[in-house]
């Protein structure tokens, strides 16, 4: 049987080899005026005949220079034409395939036909750093083995364009490595020849067997946030679905969500359950291919037509209407709290009746959306990857008997939480201390809304402050700024900064220091014009976390394993505030405010030091990290006189002189 199975197999590959080197011929390369034509090397044949496993090319097909036509070579655009493939020369299958490309050349990938970016949400998308790949539709790459060397199951070809800088004409610019990103797999570095790049990357031996169950499909992933798309229902021309969101961090969260997707074969939400669509416009359903097939349906009931549908979940009042509510973990007003503060409102449930249009008006024909984003008002910002389809959901009989009912097909979305980007964070810190008098606000443009620059410099380094002054908006702040630097004699710029424009603020104030603690007090304010429920905010500290001791008006949880502090509103005291009109018609306008007192002692911090370990090194507010100050309070300056210590010390000089002057 091995004989056998070994001589089927080399009688496979002689097939597919054939074909393979028979497409690398056939692929050429666009001409056109003003374009470099990259000559095509031999197929590396030697390559694929050798490798067992999955056997991945990138080929520079095409590149045209870009308008605008510019001089410096490092800034004109080329756009670029390039192909990837995959193939399963192997004897498993690959399931869910992911490449990696390392592109070097500040690329901007407009288009990958037959696969989407699993870092970038959208086209087009920068892939200057490196991006990674997954097949959509074709996902999975079945062996020769079982399909008797069919090479439209066994491989995968994506075409791509996009644009890229630098390099003059005549040039070839590649990726610094291609590679396979599914677990399991080891890639050596690529081999090159002219303007493809090939590798054959294979089963890593020191990587054990994992032990679980062998599924049909892939087994579910860890992720900060997870959707589920689960078919309940299908028919020939319709389906029902149930998109579930679970928060799985810890400081995640979502407020007033807002989810959208792209459908990929002309679909539209017919009914809606549990959450209601932004936009309700029947044109694109009339106008469209629904509306020559579906020719006498009503679309102005119609839940939604969009390619590209906005749903938000349902107020907490619709929670038990009869036709868009009765959905278990439905209707919050788009609220998802981390599993830490509630698990029962770590979920959000709603459920769609899904159209479909020709040709996939049968039973089996079932395209989930692509390209799902979610946010919320002031939350994490969240990077979701493309749907992948996993084993049925099983749910609970809804007899009631102790049997369990599966989906007809289900698919997860993994969607992870990014660092903020410079300036475009949706809260700030500012840092005080008893041993400074200044007050170091937060950072100048730290939430963007920084575009009118006649008024303010945007790159300037914000103004000291008294510590009062971060009580009032911004704009009431100047005189405040300027009578305080003239106290302290600080240089005051012609342009002043620009401010912080953040909706919510944290003050940490640094209240004393003595030998067996200290202690601080953190202030958030709220600048909006509505209110936070259930807010929580949290700090990480790197050294005095296992010193935390007790915070006294709220409630206070460490998190262990990310050395956290999790702090949040006690119970009826859980509601931020937002801004109000002040006492008189001329005063400042006041924000919402909550603070408490926090105290730590110095048990398990070593050498103590108040600059270094008393302020926190990454702040969060409902999950979203803020902004925070590039220095903190120096030690040493606060109590100084207003005198320069020059004047001082030549005045303390004149004196020894003139005493000394008297003896003699």
């Amino acid at each position: 049987m091995k004989f056998i199975k070994e001589a089927k197999t080399s009688s496979y590959k002689k097939t597919y080899i054939l074909i393979f080197s028979l497409l690398f011929v056939l692929s050429g390369f666009d001409i056109c005026d003003g374009q470099d034509d990259v000559a095509t090397p031999p197929p590396p044949v030697a390559e694929l005949d050798n490798c067992d496993g999955i056997f991945l090319t990138y080929a520079l097909t095409g590149r045209e220079k870009e308008y605008p036509h510019v001089k410096n070579v490092t800034k004109q655009a080329w756009a670029f034409k390039a192909e990837v493939s995959l193939m399963n020369v192997g004897d498993e299958e690959l399931r869910d395939w992911k490449m990696y490309i390392g592109f070097q050349h500040r690329e901007i990938l407009v288009s990958a036909d037959g696969a989407v970016p699993v870092d970038s949400e959208d086209f087009p998308a920068e892939v200057g750093n490196g991006t990674t790949i997954a097949g959509n539709p074709m996902t999975d790459l079945k062996t020769a083995i079982e399909t008797a060397g069919d090479y439209n199951q066994m491989a995968v070809r994506v075409k791509m364009s996009g644009t890229q800088f630098g390099l003059g004409a005549g040039a070839s610019p590649m990726p610094k490595t291609i590679k396979l990103m599914n677990d399991g797999f080891k890639c050596p570095q690529p081999g090159r020849r002219g303007s493809r790049m090939f590798v054959c990357c294979k089963k890593d031996p020191k990587v054990k067997a994992s032990l679980k169950k062998k599924t049909k499909f892939l087994p579910r992933r860890y992720g900060d946030l997870t959707i589920a798309y689960d078919v309940l229902q299908a028919f020939h021309t319709s389906y029902y679905a149930q998109v579930t969101i679970d928060n799985n961090h810890p400081l995640g969260r979502l407020d007033h969500w807002n989810i959208t997707w792209e459908w990929q074969k002309g679909e539209f939400i017919n009914t809606l359950k549990g959450a209601y669509a932004r936009i309700k416009d029947p044109s694109e359903c009339l106008y469209g291919p629904a509306g020559r097939y579906y020719g006498d349906l009503d679309f102005s009931t119609v839940a939604n037509c969009q390619k590209k549908p906005i749903l938000s979940d349902l107020p907490t009042e619709r929670a038990e209407d009869e036709k868009v509510g009765k959905v278990p973990w439905c209707c919050r007003n788009g609220t998802v709290l981390p599993p830490l503060m509630d698990k029962n409102k770590a979920r959000s449930i709603f459920q769609l009746q899904v159209f479909k249009s020709p040709p996939d008006d049968n039973r089996t024909a079932l395209t989930p959306p692509i390209k799902w984003h979610i946010d919320g008002v002031i939350n994490p910002k969240y990077k979701c990857g493309p749907p992948i389809r996993v084993d049925a959901q099983e749910f609970p009989d809804p007899s009631g008997l102790t049997a369990i009912s599966t989906a007809v097909a289900s698919w997860q979305i993994v969607c992870n939480i990014t660092k903020p980007k410079p300036k475009e964070n949706r809260c700030c810190v500012s840092f005080s201390a008893f041993y400074n008098e200044s007050a170091i606000p937060c950072n100048t443009c730290a939430c963007g809304g920084c575009d009118d620059t006649r008024k303010c410099n945007p790159n300037a380094s914000p103004l000291l402050l008294p510590p009062d002054a971060l009580l009032v908006p911004f704009e009431n702040r100047t005189l405040k700024a300027r009578a305080w630097a003239k106290l302290k004699h600080m240089r005051v710029p012609s342009k002043l900064p620009c401010g912080d424009h953040c909706p919510v603020s944290i003050n940490w104030h640094v209240s004393s220091d003595h030998k067996e603690g200290w202690t601080a007090r953190i202030t958030i304010f709220n600048w909006e014009n509505f209110g936070f429920e259930d807010w929580f905010a949290a700090l990480k500290f790197d050294r005095s976390f296992e010193d935390f001791q007790d915070v006294y008006s709220f409630n206070g949880t460490r998190i262990p394993g990310i050395k956290t502090l999790f702090f949040q509103g006690l119970k009826g005291l859980n509601y931020l505030a937002g801004e109000t009109n002040g006492t008189r018609t001329k005063d400042p306008r006041v924000p919402g405010k909550q603070q408490s007192v926090v105290s730590f002692h110095k048990k398990y911090t070593k050498e103590f030091n108040v600059v270094r370990d008393a302020f926190p090194s990454k702040v969060y507010f409902n999950g979203m990290e803020c902004a925070l100050p590039p220095h903190r309070p120096a030690k040493g300056s606060g109590h100084k006189s207003s005198i320069s210590i020059i004047v001082v010390i030549f005045t303390a000089f004149m004196t020894f002189l003139l005493t000394t002057d008297h003896f003699f």
